[in-house]
């Protein structure tokens, strides 16, 4: 009698135990992993990607990539293309793998086509640390920020190289900042400023600016135009979680 009341006990706690448990870390979440682009001064930038490695605590999971080359210049200013997409179990999530095909990835300058030389991105693959948690049943959308200006880099022998620079976004816990320069033609780099951290970006052929995936805060934007055009900077702008913030028309004195 003893043995079967002790039984019931032990089966009892964990009953208990299980229905206690975190169910947000079981199960499966549907991850998009979607990129897009920081203006760079180029033609055309194409980008051939195999996969996309996601990198949790429960495991790697490879998503593969269809739909062949993109041209990443085409992608600015807010818009996006998705990558890949596919349900993943849930968990911590800890690094993104971007791995590039061997070939077709290229740079157009001054309307000719250069190859570029990707020497780690084909095999393990451009990593980046996301630190975030993939909840069960939670679509997880996350942006892949590809710098262009600062990711291609022409080396001594007149070829180019490709040392990815990309920031990953994770959507729903930023927000966004945009604004139109005027005259377009001050050509200015924008930087956004909060504590120690500094985002840059450059206006496109009509003056508008934006960032994408700013953390929440009170930032200070500088402009800094080509000559003869003078230094901007404005004070006070706030960026809110999940909303877009227009700092209107902003105008560049000579």
């Amino acid at each position: 009698m003893k043995i079967y009341s002790l039984l019931f006990a032990l089966i009892f706690c964990f009953a208990i135990a299980s229905c206690n448990k975190d169910n947000s870390s079981t199960g499966s979440t549907h991850v998009s992993v979607k990129m897009t682009d920081a203006p760079g001064a180029y033609d055309a930038v194409i980008l051939s990607v195999k996969s996309v490695v996601v990198v949790t605590d429960k495991g790697e999971q490879t998503i593969a990539v269809g739909g062949g080359p993109i041209n990443i210049l085409n992608f600015r200013l807010g818009k996006d293309t998705l990558l890949a997409a596919q349900d993943i179990p849930a968990g911590k999530i800890q690094q993104i793998r971007l791995v590039l095909n061997d070939s077709g990835n290229q740079v157009v300058v001054n309307g000719t086509t250069y190859n570029l030389t990707t020497p780690s991105g084909q095999t393990s693959g451009v990593k980046l640390n996301v630190h975030d948690q993939l909840v069960a049943g939670i679509d997880y959308t996350l942006r892949l920020d590809f710098d262009a200006a600062q990711s291609i880099v022409l080396t001594g022998n007149g070829k180019y190289n490709l040392k990815p620079v990309i920031r990953a976004i994770p959507v729903a816990a930023s927000g966004a900042l945009t604004g139109l320069v005027t005259p377009a033609a001050s050509s200015p780099k924008v930087y956004a400023i909060v504590g120690t951290d500094t985002v840059g970006t450059t206006t496109d052929a009509t003056g508008k600016f934006y960032f994408p995936g700013l953390a929440a805060g009170t930032y200070t934007v500088n402009f800094v135009p080509v000559s003869p055009y003078l230094t901007k900077t404005v004070s006070n702008v706030t960026v809110t979680t999940g909303a877009v913030q227009d700092m209107g028309t902003v105008t560049i004195t000579q």
